[in-house]
C-alpha cells in the first residue's frame, strides 16, 4: 500500500523553543492515522507544515506524493482540512459557504451548488442549508466546516481536533462521518486528546511530545508497551483510601495512580484475576470497605500518562496558539 503522507525530520522552532525536534510520520493510503500529545507538543505545528501552511525550518515531507514545500500550490488542491474551530462565516447560509468553497477550488457555479447540496445531504444539514451560519449549533457547525474540507473530494484529509467542543452524541455521529470517509478510501490524519477517539478511529497511533515521536503502533500495541492488567476499586473513606494504597503497594508492578475524590485507586498487577483475588482478600484482612472492585487492559490513558506524564510547556502551547 503507498505512502499518503511522509514526514522525514521536521524541525520547527519558534525563537529558542523547539516546536518540532526531528518529527517522522509515516501514513499508508486509504487510512486513519492519530497524532496523540499534550497541549504543545507539536501536533497543530506537524499539520500546518503538512497542509502548507507553515515551512519548516529542516527536513522534508510530502503528501499525496507531493512535496509540501516545493510543490504547495499543486498540493492545496489535493487536499482539505478542517481546525480545531469551525472556519465558517457566520453571515452566511449553509449551502452559500460550501458554495464559495467551491468557487475558490474553481469547480464553477453550477457544480459548486450541486456538490454543496451533496454535502449538505450527507452531514445531515439539509434542512437547514438556507438559514444563516450564526443560528446553527456547534455541533451543526462542526459539521459544516468538515462537509467544507470535503467539497474538492481530497484524497487526503487533516483534522486538528475535530470533535473538540462538540456533545457525546455530535462527537459520534461525527466518528461515524470520518469512517465512511475512510472506508471510500479517503486518507485521514486525525490529532486529538480525546483517547476514546483515538482507539475507536485510528489505524496506527503516534505519541507525541516535545516535537518528536516517542511511541508508534497500534492501539493494542501501544497498550502493551504499558504492560500487565489494572486493579481499578473505589473505597467508602478517605481514610480506607489511604490504608488501600498502603496495604495493595506490595502487589503493584508498577507506579499505583490515586483519585483522592474518587476515593479510588488503581494498582497495574502481574497474574490478573489471581492478582485481584489476592488484593481483595488482604482488604478484608484489615478490614477495608471496597464499594467497587474490578480488572481491566491498559488503556490509551494510561499509555498517555505513561509516556508523556506532564502538562505540557507553557511556551510551546503560547507559540502553537498564536501562529
Amino acid at each position: 500500500m503507498p505512502d499518503a503522507i511522509v514526514a522525514e525530520g521536521l524541525v520547527k522552532k519558534y525563537g529558542d523553543v523547539v516546536a518540532l525536534d526531528g518529527m517522522e510520520l509515516t501514513v499508508p493510503e486509504g487510512t486513519i492515522f492519530g497524532l496523540l500529545g499534550p497541549n504543545g507538543a507539536g501536533k497543530t505545528t506537524t499539520v500546518r507544515i503538512l497542509t502548507t501552511l507553515l515551512k519548516p525550518d529542516a527536513g522534508r515531507a510530502t503528501v499525496a506524493g507531493l512535496d509540501v514545500v516545493r510543490d504547495a500550490a499543486r498540493l492545496r488542491a489535493q487536499i482539505g482540512a478542517s481546525g480545531q474551530y469551525a472556519a465558517v462565516d457566520d453571515h452566511l447560509t449553509g449551502a452559500e459557504n460550501l458554495e464559495m468553497v467551491g468557487r475558490l477550488y474553481h469547480l464553477g457555479i453550477k457544480h459548486s451548488k450541486q456538490r454543496a447540496r451533496e454535502l449538505l445531504d450527507r452531514f445531515d444539514l439539509a434542512d437547514a442549508a438556507d438559514r444563516p451560519v450564526q443560528g446553527y449549533s456547534g455541533g451543526m457547525r462542526r459539521r459544516l466546516d468538515l462537509a467544507g474540507a470535503l467539497v474538492a473530494n481530497p484524497p487526503v484529509l487533516f483534522l486538528d481536533e475535530p470533535t473538540t467542543g462538540l456533545d457525546p452524541r455530535a462527537r459520534i455521529g461525527l466518528w461515524d462521518v470520518i469512517a465512511e470517509l475512510v472506508a471510500a478510501g479517503t486518507t485521514v490524519l486525525l490529532t486529538t486528546q480525546y483517547m476514546e477517539e483515538a482507539d475507536r478511529l485510528a489505524n496506527r497511533i503516534a505519541v507525541v511530545d516535545h516535537g518528536r515521536v516517542i511511541a508508534l503502533g497500534t492501539a493494542d500495541e501501544l497498550k502493551d508497551q504499558v504492560g500487565g492488567d489494572r486493579i481499578q476499586l473505589s473505597v467508602t473513606s478517605a481514610a480506607h483510601l489511604e490504608s488501600a494504597a498502603r496495604t495493595l503497594a506490595p502487589l503493584a508492578v508498577g507506579d499505583m495512580q490515586i483519585d483522592a475524590t474518587a476515593l479510588q485507586v488503581t494498582i497495574p498487577v502481574a497474574g490478573g484475576a489471581v492478582a485481584l483475588t489476592q488484593a481483595l482478600g488482604h482488604l478484608a484482612a484489615e478490614r477495608i470497605t471496597v464499594r467497587d472492585a474490578g480488572l481491566r487492559r491498559p488503556t490509551l490513558d494510561d499509555v498517555f500518562l505513561s509516556l508523556t506524564g506532564h502538562e505540557a510547556d507553557e511556551k510551546i502551547k503560547e507559540k502553537e496558539t498564536v501562529r
